[in-house]
């Protein structure tokens, strides 16, 4: 089915998994706490960008569910979200 098959919705998907596992990964480690505590703690202590280049694991099964299924616009739009991560990630780690 083409209707799946865009960079729009790969881009889309890509971008929303790694949100979605930063803040699973907020909730369990730090229940009952502000959101940006959270945040300040993981810099203090410079682990913000180990957290942010774990919530991007997910995007790699995203990628290759669009490879497996053959939606190759999809997986271009979530290696392009990885790619945009993945330099926001260098970049903090460089401020840091």
């Amino acid at each position: 089915m083409k209707k799946f098959d865009s960079q729009k919705l790969g881009l889309a998907l890509g971008t929303l998994a790694p949100v979605i596992t930063f803040f699973t990964i907020f909730l369990v480690w730090y229940p009952g706490q502000k959101f940006t505590a959270f945040v300040e703690i993981m810099w203090i202590q410079q682990t913000i960008t180990k957290v942010l280049s774990l919530a991007v694991v997910p995007n790699l099964l995203i990628f290759f569910i669009f490879i497996w299924t053959n939606k190759l616009y999809s997986a271009r739009g979530t290696l392009l979200s990885t790619i945009i991560f993945a330099a926001t990630i260098i970049i903090i780690k460089f401020l840091s």
